[in-house]
């Protein structure tokens, strides 16, 4: 049984993600852009590793990453507590712009969103609980492990079809979670 822990980080990087979305829309392209991750620049502007995250090209791309934040952040967050969560949350955003940073052809064209992030999540939960079954498009079920075989194997794919997708940033984030999924079902410090 999970740990009676309500899950509030969860909620609050989708609000974060909301807010910054919102702010996009708001003010000037020339303000919001050094929040967004630009590789040739990153190391210039650090932030970008972070702020990056919580921005979004469009509300397709905002919406399909909250919606997969909400069904494994707060299933994960319930099973590790709020401390890890967001550490694993922020440091697989972080090192999947690392990925990004690795993978790109272009490194002017801005990378944005909460995927490498998310990505670090499901890895967490494949490791953590790999017979947890998930709905593909809400329609196929399998269980989580399987899922993120496909995925994982869609964004090596990916690597050598350059397009407006950051799959380095997918897989970057991917093995952070896989790595602390790992480490905790070794240490067995999940909230049970």
């Amino acid at each position: 049984m999970l740990a009676q822990h309500k899950p509030k980080w969860t909620f609050i990087f989708i609000l974060i993600s909301v807010i910054g979305f919102i702010l996009q829309q708001i003010l000037p392209e020339n303000f919001w852009i050094i929040f967004t991750f630009i590789p040739a620049y990153s190391f210039e502007f650090p932030w970008m590793f972070l702020t990056s995250i919580f921005l979004h090209a469009d509300v397709s791309h905002l919406f399909f990453n909250m919606f997969s934040l909400f069904l494994f952040g707060i299933y994960l967050e319930k099973m590790v507590g709020p401390k890890l969560f967001i550490l694993i949350f922020l440091l697989a955003g972080f090192v999947g712009n690392f990925g990004f940073l690795i993978s790109t052809t272009n490194p002017l064209i801005p990378g944005l969103g909460a995927s490498g992030a998310v990505y670090g999540v499901l890895g967490a939960l494949a490791v953590l609980t790999p017979f947890l079954t998930i709905y593909i498009y809400g329609l196929i079920p399998m269980p989580i492990i399987v899922a993120a075989v496909i995925y994982a194997l869609l964004d090596i794919l990916g690597l050598f079809a350059p397009g407006t997708i950051a799959h380095g940033a997918h897989l970057a984030g991917m093995f952070i979670g896989i790595v602390f999924g790992l480490y905790l079902k070794k240490k067995k410090t999940l909230l049970f």
